[in-house]
C-alpha cells in the first residue's frame, strides 16, 4: 500500500510538472506572438505613413500640374455650351408672351426666367438675316442686298469671309448645324460643312415640304432637299421635319461629352415657314380659330414649342444645362397672308416697317447675372457674331469689317447697349425707275430746279449704255469710291468734269455734325476713288461689253473686291462717340416751330432708292419700303399670291404720280409707326440721309445672278445638289445683277380677271376648310 501511494504521488508530480511546463510554453508563445503582432503593427503603421507621404506628394504634384494647366489655359474652363434656335417667319404676335391665344408654355417660361429682348432687330427676309448671323456683317458688305438666294442661282456667302462657326471652332468648339441653310449651295465650297460646321443635317433651299422634303423653284422645277453633311439623305419621307430635326439635335447632345469639349449647336428650324403643314393633334387646341391659315400657323408654333422643350430636356439630362446659353430668335417678320401676325406693328415680311424687321428673341442661361427681366437694349442679328465669339473666349481681331457689337454685358448685366444705330439695308436694285414724288418732289418743286425731265425716263439699271450716267447719284462733295466686283485691282480712268457742289451748302448746323457709328473703325480709310463711267454707279449695274470681256478672265473677282472693301471702307472714330445719337435724342421733345425749306442740292441721298436706317430713337425709310398696312390677326386684306412673289411687295399704285418716298418715325415714342414726322423734322431727315450716304460708300456691288439651267434637279438624280465644279469660277461669270438676253421674247400678259381670281381663291379656301376639318 505504501509503495502504491508513493507511485501515485510520483505520477501526480510528473503530470503536474508536465502541465506546468505546458503552461510556461503557452505563456512564452503568447508573449512571442504578442511581440510579433506589435512588430507587425509597427511595420504596418510605418508603411501607412510612407503611403500617406507618397499620396500627399502625388496629390501635391497633381495639384501643381492642374494649377499649371489652369494657368496655361484659363479660358477653356468657362467656355459655355451655345445652343442657338432659329425659327422661320415667326412674327411679333406669334408667341405666347405677346399673344395669349398662342400656346407656347415652354418658350414663355424660358423667356420669363431669362432675358426677353424687346428691342431686337433682324432682316425682313430669310437669306439676309441668316447671312448676317453667320458673318456678322451687313448685307451691303456681302453683296446680298437684293432678295433671297433662290435654288437655281449660283450665289452664296463670299468665299473669303470668315464665319461664326469657324471662329468658334478655332476656340475649341464642336460645331453642328441642324435645319435650314438657305445661304447658297451651287458649289461644294458653299455648303455648311465648308463654312465651319463639323456636321450638317437639313435642307439647303428656302422652302421645303415638311413631309416629302420636296422643294420647288417655280412650276416644274422641283427636287428632293434633305442632306446629311455633303450627301443627299434619302429615305426620310413621311417624317415631320420639325420632329426629325429635333431628334437629330437630341442625338448630337446624347453623343457629345459636355466635359470634353464645348458645343455650338445651331438648330435652324424650318417652321413656321410655308407650306402650312402640321400633325392634326397640334391643330385641335386651336379648333376655335375661324381662319384656317391662322389655325395651322398657330399649331406649327406649338410644334416649335415642343421641340424647344425636348431640346432643353436633353440639355439637362446630359449635363449641358448649367454651363449653357440658349438663344431663341426669329429670322424675320411674319407673313399675314399665310397665317402669321405682326400686330400691332406695321408691315409684314419682306418690308422694312417694324413688322418686317423687329424680331422675337430671348436669352436663357444660368450664366446670366441679371435674370427674369425685359431688356430694351438695342440689339441686331449681326451682334451675335462678336457676342458669342467673345463669350467663347475666341478672337475677332482677324474678322475685318464686322458690323456687330459684343452685347453680352447689355444682355447679362443690364448695361447700356454699345449699338446706337442699325442699317436695315440699301437695295439699289429695288429702286423705282422714275419716282420724283413725295418729300423729295416737294422740295424740288419748291426750289424751282427742273430735274423731272431726266428722271421721268424709265430706264432699267441693268440696261445702262456705256458712258451713260446712272440715275442713282450720291449728292455729296466727297469723291465717291468704286468697289469692283470682278477685278482684283480696280481700273482708274479719267473722270469727266463734274462741277462739285459747294461745301457750305452741305454742312449741317454746327451742333448737329454727322459722325460714323460710335466705335473705332481704324481698318477703313476714306481714300477717294474714281468711277470708270464718270459717275457713281449703282451697286451691281451692268458695265460696257468691252470692260466685261476683259474682266471675265480674272478669278475670284467678287472675293478680292469685297476683301478690299471691308479693309478700307470706314473712316476713323470721331472725337465724340455719341454726339449724333445724343443730339437726336435731345431734339425729340424740342421740335422747332419751323424749318427752312430743304433744297434738293442739299440732300445727300437719292430718296427714291429703297433704304432704311435707325439712329437712336429715329428711323428713316426711303424709296419703297413695302406693304405698309397694319394687319390684325386673321384678316386677309387682299388675295394671297405664290410664296416667292410675297418676298417683295408690289407698289399699290404703280402708275400714280404722287407717291411718297420718305418716312421718319420716332420708334421709341411711336413703335407702331403711325405718326410720320418727315415733313416736320427735315433736319433729322437730312442727318439720317447723310448716314445712308456714308454707308453706301462702304457697300460692295449687288451680286444677284440669273438662274442657271444646270441646277435643274432632274439632271442630278432628282435632288438639289451643288452643280458647279470647284475649278470653275462661277462668280466671275455674271456681272452682279440679273441681266436678260436681248433675244428673249417678252411673255404675253394674260388679261386680268379679278372675278376669276376671287372664285379661285374661295374655291381653294373652301376645299382647304373641308379637307382640314376637325
Amino acid at each position: 500500500m505504501t509503495s502504491r501511494k508513493v507511485k501515485m504521488q510520483t505520477v501526480a508530480l510528473t503530470v503536474l510538472s508536465v502541465l506546468l511546463s505546458l503552461d510556461c510554453l503557452s505563456a512564452h508563445r503568447a508573449e512571442q506572438n504578442q511581440t510579433q503582432n506589435q512588430t507587425q503593427n509597427q511595420n504596418q503603421n510605418q508603411n501607412q505613413n510612407q503611403n500617406q507621404t507618397q499620396n500627399q506628394s502625388q496629390n501635391q504634384s497633381q495639384s501643381d500640374r492642374n494649377t499649371h494647366s489652369d494657368e496655361s489655359e484659363p479660358k477653356k474652363k468657362n467656355q459655355p455650351h451655345i445652343i442657338f434656335i432659329l425659327t422661320d417667319d415667326q412674327g411679333f404676335n406669334d408667341i405666347g408672351y405677346h399673344n395669349p391665344t398662342i400656346k407656347t408654355p415652354t418658350l414663355d417660361k424660358l423667356a420669363a426666367e431669362g432675358v426677353t429682348l424687346e428691342n431686337y432687330y433682324v432682316q425682313p427676309i430669310c437669306t439676309p438675316s441668316r447671312s448676317q448671323l453667320i458673318t456678322g456683317r451687313y448685307q451691303i458688305h456681302t453683296g446680298l442686298q437684293h432678295s433671297i438666294i433662290r435654288p437655281s442661282q449660283p450665289s452664296c456667302l463670299p468665299a473669303h469671309m470668315d464665319t461664326l462657326p469657324e471662329r468658334l471652332r478655332e476656340a475649341g468648339y464642336a460645331t453642328h448645324m441642324v435645319g435650314k441653310w438657305h445661304l447658297g449651295f451651287y458649289r461644294k465650297a458653299c455648303l455648311p460643312t465648308r463654312k465651319g460646321f463639323d456636321s450638317f443635317f437639313g435642307s439647303l433651299t428656302g422652302s421645303v415640304d415638311y413631309y416629302s422634303y420636296g422643294s420647288c423653284d417655280g412650276p416644274g422645277l422641283c427636287g428632293y432637299d434633305l442632306h446629311e453633311d455633303e450627301d443627299v439623305a434619302w429615305g426620310q419621307e413621311g417624317k415631320y421635319s420639325t420632329t426629325l430635326f429635333t431628334q437629330r439635335a437630341r442625338k448630337i447632345l446624347e453623343s457629345h461629352d459636355p466635359t470634353d469639349k464645348p458645343l455650338f449647336l445651331l438648330l435652324s428650324l424650318q417652321a413656321v415657314h410655308t407650306p402650312l403643314q402640321t400633325p392634326k393633334s397640334y391643330i385641335y387646341p386651336y379648333r376655335d380659330m375661324v381662319n384656317v391659315a391662322r389655325r395651322k400657323f398657330a399649331a406649327m408654333v406649338s410644334t416649335v414649342d415642343e421641340a424647344v422643350r425636348n431640346v432643353t430636356y436633353a440639355l439637362r439630362k446630359h449635363g449641358f444645362y448649367r454651363n449653357s446659353v440658349i438663344i431663341y430668335s426669329t429670322d424675320n417678320g411674319a407673313q399675314p397672308f399665310t397665317g402669321g401676325s405682326n400686330w400691332p406693328l406695321r408691315g409684314r415680311k419682306g418690308t422694312y416697317w417694324e413688322g418686317g424687321v423687329r424680331g422675337v428673341a430671348f436669352v436663357h442661361s444660368p450664366l446670366l447675372r441679371r435674370r427674369r427681366r425685359v431688356s430694351k437694349a438695342l440689339v441686331h442679328i449681326t451682334d451675335w457674331f462678336p457676342t458669342l465669339v467673345g463669350l467663347a473666349g475666341g478672337n475677332t481681331s482677324e474678322s475685318y469689317g464686322l458690323d456687330g457689337f459684343d452685347v453680352w454685358p447689355a444682355i447679362s448685366e443690364g448695361r447700356e447697349s454699345p449699338r446706337q444705330e442699325i442699317l436695315h439695308n440699301i437695295d439699289p436694285l429695288h429702286k423705282p425707275a422714275a419716282q420724283t414724288t413725295g418729300w423729295d418732289a416737294g422740295t424740288r418743286a419748291a426750289s424751282g430746279n427742273d430735274h423731272n425731265k431726266t428722271s421721268t425716263k424709265k430706264k432699267k439699271i441693268q440696261k445702262l449704255k456705256p458712258k451713260q450716267k446712272s440715275a442713282f447719284r450720291l449728292k455729296t462733295t466727297k469723291k465717291p469710291r468704286t468697289f469692283s466686283h470682278h477685278a482684283a485691282k480696280p481700273k482708274i480712268k479719267p473722270k469727266p468734269k463734274i462741277k462739285p457742289l459747294p461745301k457750305s451748302k452741305l454742312k449741317p448746323k454746327p451742333r448737329t455734325k454727322v459722325h460714323p457709328q460710335n466705335r473705332s473703325l481704324s481698318h477703313h480709310s476714306p481714300r477717294p476713288k474714281s468711277y470708270s463711267s464718270g459717275a457713281p454707279p449703282v451697286s451691281g449695274m451692268s458695265r460696257p461689253r468691252s470692260q466685261i470681256q476683259s474682266r471675265l478672265k480674272s478669278k475670284s473677282r467678287r472675293n478680292i473686291s469685297q476683301k478690299q472693301t471691308l479693309s478700307r471702307s470706314r473712316p476713323p472714330q470721331p472725337k465724340s462717340q455719341t454726339q449724333l445719337t445724343s443730339h437726336l435724342r435731345n431734339q425729340n421733345m424740342s421740335r422747332p416751330t419751323s424749318h427752312p425749306a430743304v433744297r434738293p442740292s442739299e440732300s445727300p441721298w437719292d430718296a427714291s432708292v429703297q433704304a432704311a436706317i435707325r439712329v437712336g430713337d429715329w428711323k428713316l425709310l426711303t424709296g419703297d419700303p413695302g406693304h405698309g398696312d397694319w394687319v390684325p390677326p386673321q384678316v386677309l386684306p387682299t388675295l394671297p399670291g405664290r410664296w416667292w412673289n410675297l418676298e417683295r411687295a408690289v407698289l399699290l399704285f404703280p402708275k400714280s404720280s404722287a407717291l411718297k418716298n420718305v418716312w421718319l418715325f420716332n420708334i421709341t415714342a411711336d413703335p407702331c409707326e403711325r405718326r410720320d414726322l418727315a415733313d416736320q423734322r427735315p433736319d433729322v431727315v437730312q442727318r439720317l440721309m447723310a448716314r445712308l450716304a456714308y454707308y453706301n460708300q462702304t457697300a460692295v456691288p449687288v451680286y444677284f445672278p440669273p438662274d442657271d439651267p444646270l441646277a435643274d434637279p432632274s439632271q442630278h438624280g432628282g435632288a438639289w445638289v451643288p452643280w458647279v465644279d470647284e475649278e470653275e469660277d462661277e462668280e466671275g461669270k455674271y456681272h452682279g445683277v440679273y441681266k436678260k438676253g436681248r433675244n428673249n421674247k417678252k411673255k404675253r400678259k394674260k388679261p386680268r380677271c379679278p372675278l376669276c381670281k376671287l372664285k379661285s381663291f374661295f374655291l381653294k379656301l373652301n376645299t382647304g376648310m373641308m379637307s382640314n376639318r376637325i
